[in-house]
């Protein structure tokens, strides 16, 4: 969602403003622009659509300065339009690019207009560079009228400032939304994401909630909440992904859907010794955190929901203790029971999501004994607001529709539950049991994306379809409901996904020749029961595509279509029947035609509610 970066140099920004704005384009945006400073003039420009036409304009008529500032925008309020784009100025001398959510811009609009001040958007972030400039009447500096400002603001936000008559500087602040400080020699930088700045830095400080910054080609200042001057650890950023990079892939999703081999591999990596999985894998103090853990409340959104599902039956089979997951927006606006002895877990990917980090926020006032998040973003709020992080080493995801993350998340989940076992009576022949499991993944997906030319020919069945069924038992039910989001996000096929026995309660009545039912079966003990579920749907003229064990006894016939998955043990079937599902959706949505990487209204970091 909406991406930022800024820059004061001695040196032309805007090739970086863009660089980094392309960098960012995998969050999902309708729109960009730039606005820079150059000998006391402030110049903007403003497109609908791509950063390439950005870019483009820009060719067409170069802005010239060293303080400047982007932003791509995921339209919230006011439709997608230049006019609704960033940056917006205020009497032209004020430009301000914003991510978030304003919640009292309405009544901070009519006060403004009472003042004198012309609305020429349809956005909540107008408000702000329009109280930036009446602020700077009384404050006389720019950080002063920013700071009197941001105590007005009621919502989310991440924000940069600058002003044409100080043309050396920008004034940041964040609140609910991420902002990161790049530092240079001679020149500083600013973004929401620190993949926008690698190329002219690798030193970062990551701002606190409620932190404002004044950032010159000299020198940062970041004060605190309060108003206090504070500092913030410079770290060195150790990401070595160039967004730019797709390789010999035609997609960054088929790219990351082949590179979870690896990803696992390295997630892995440090983690399992003397055939158990460390607890230190969750942070220096897990063990004290873990060993009196008697019930876990997962909270998480979309993809990372379905890997908070899949954990909970083996956490409540394995593990046991009980375990409930729930949707981070559901979970913080509700009133929910507090079990004893309670670990709280997180699961997003980019560890800023809006709602997710709301959820752990309130968790904690609710006074849970622990908090962990799994997550791929080592500077990110969540990772920094919990008492322990699993680090999932996935690398950089920039295709929306999240594949590798996925499958790491569901490693990270089986570590975490036999970290819980242990405390709680799991044997240790389960133990080593899973852990040989988790060692043997990497080999078996290889396997699994060995499925692929089958798979191609396959989704060319679905070049018509408008609507599919995904069915699973067990643990194998969440990977159908993972199925179904992959194939609906990027490939704008209505997909539902039911576990197979709720089929006789209502689904059923959906079955013709025209809904292909997709199952996943792996040879558990629930087999016989999903088989009865096949037969229900093959009795009533349905066509199905099964995803079987090859020990499974299915076989093709007119009415369905079988493709043998390697065999897998019963401990990593899940993450091995994603990766057919991943599969199927990539190459339906080429055939489809729809924007594999960038799902229209979609975006990556939800940083919004």
């Amino acid at each position: 969602m909406c991406g930022i970066v800024g820059a004061v140099a001695q040196r032309d920004v805007a090739e970086i403003l863009v660089e980094g704005l392309r960098r960012l384009e995998y969050r999902g945006y309708d729109s960009a622009g730039v606005a820079v400073i150059n000998q006391g003039e402030l110049s903007r420009t403003r497109r609908l659509g791509k950063v390439q036409e950005l870019s483009s304009a820009l060719d067409a008529a170069p802005l010239a300065g060293g303080t400047g500032i982007a932003h791509t925008r995921w339209a919230t309020h006011g439709e997608p339009s230049e006019r609704n784009a960033h940056p917006h100025l205020s009497e032209g001398d004020i430009a301000v690019v914003h991510n978030g959510i304003i919640e009292n811009h309405n009544k901070l609009r009519e006060m403004l207009k009472g003042l004198g001040y012309v609305f020429s958007s349809d956005t909540d972030t107008e408000v702000i560079c329009h109280l930036v400039h009446h602020e700077l009447k009384a404050a006389g500096n720019l950080l002063a009228a920013v700071q009197a400002t941001v105590k007005q603001l009621e919502g989310a936000y991440g924000t940069v400032v600058i002003d044409r008559r100080d043309s050396e500087r920008m004034v940041v602040a964040r609140s609910g939304s991420p902002l990161v400080i790049g530092f240079g020699l001679g020149e500083n930088f600013v973004a929401s994401d620190q993949l926008a700045l690698l190329p002219v830095t690798r030193s970062f400080a990551f701002l606190e909630e409620g932190d404002v910054a004044e950032v010159t080609r000299r020198e940062v200042n970041i004060f605190d909440v309060t108003g206090s001057p504070v500092k913030r650890e410079i770290k060195e950023s150790e990401v070595t992904h160039d967004a730019g990079d797709k390789g010999e892939y035609r997609h960054y999703m088929l790219k990351e859907i082949y590179e979870q081999p690896t990803a696992i591999t390295h997630t892995l990596e440090g983690r399992i010794a003397g055939g158990k999985v460390l607890d230190s894998a969750f942070g220096e103090n897990a063990a004290e955190f873990l060993k009196n853990i008697k019930h876990v409340q997962i909270i998480a959104c979309g993809t990372s929901y379905h890997a908070g599902m899949a954990a909970r039956y083996w956490l409540e089979d394995w593990a046991g203790v009980s375990c409930n997951v729930e949707i981070a927006s559901e979970f913080r606006y509700r009133k929910s029971h507090l079990f004893p002895n309670s670990l709280l877990v997180t699961i997003s990917q980019s560890g800023e999501t809006a709602d997710t980090l709301a959820a752990m926020r309130l968790a904690k006032e609710m006074g849970y004994k622990a908090t962990l998040t799994i997550c791929n973003s080592a500077g990110s709020s969540l990772v920094r607001e919990s008492d322990m992080a699993y680090m999932m080493k996935a690398g950089a995801e920039i295709g929306v529709a999240s594949t590798k993350a996925f499958t790491v998340q569901l490693v990270g989940l089986l570590m975490l539950t036999t970290a819980i076992g242990r405390y709680n009576g799991m044997s240790s022949e389960m133990e080593a049991a899973i852990t040989q499991s988790l060692l043997s993944i990497p080999a078996k997906v290889e396997q699994a994306l060995g499925l692929n030319e089958a798979i191609i020919e396959l989704a060319e069945d679905f070049a018509d379809k408008q609507h599919a069924l995904f069915l699973g038992r067990g643990d194998q039910y969440p990977i159908a409901m993972e199925g179904a989001l992959k194939l609906k996000e990027i490939s704008y096929i209505h997909a539902e996904a039911y576990a197979s026995g709720e089929l006789k309660h209502g689904p059923l009545a959906l079955i013709d020749a025209d809904m292909p039912v997709i199952v996943v079966a792996p040879n558990n003990e629930l087999l016989e029961k999903l088989k009865s579920n096949v037969e229900e749907v093959r009795a009533r003229g349905g066509l199905m595509y099964v995803f079987a064990d090859v020990d499974a006894e299915f076989e093709s016939d007119d009415t369905m279509k079988v493709i043998q998955v390697p065999h897998c043990d019963e401990f990593m079937a899940p993450l091995i029947y994603t990766i057919p599902l991943q599969l199927l959706s990539y190459h339906v949505a080429l055939i489809k035609g729809t924007d594999v990487d960038q799902p229209r209204n979609l975006a990556k970091s939800v940083t919004v509610e």
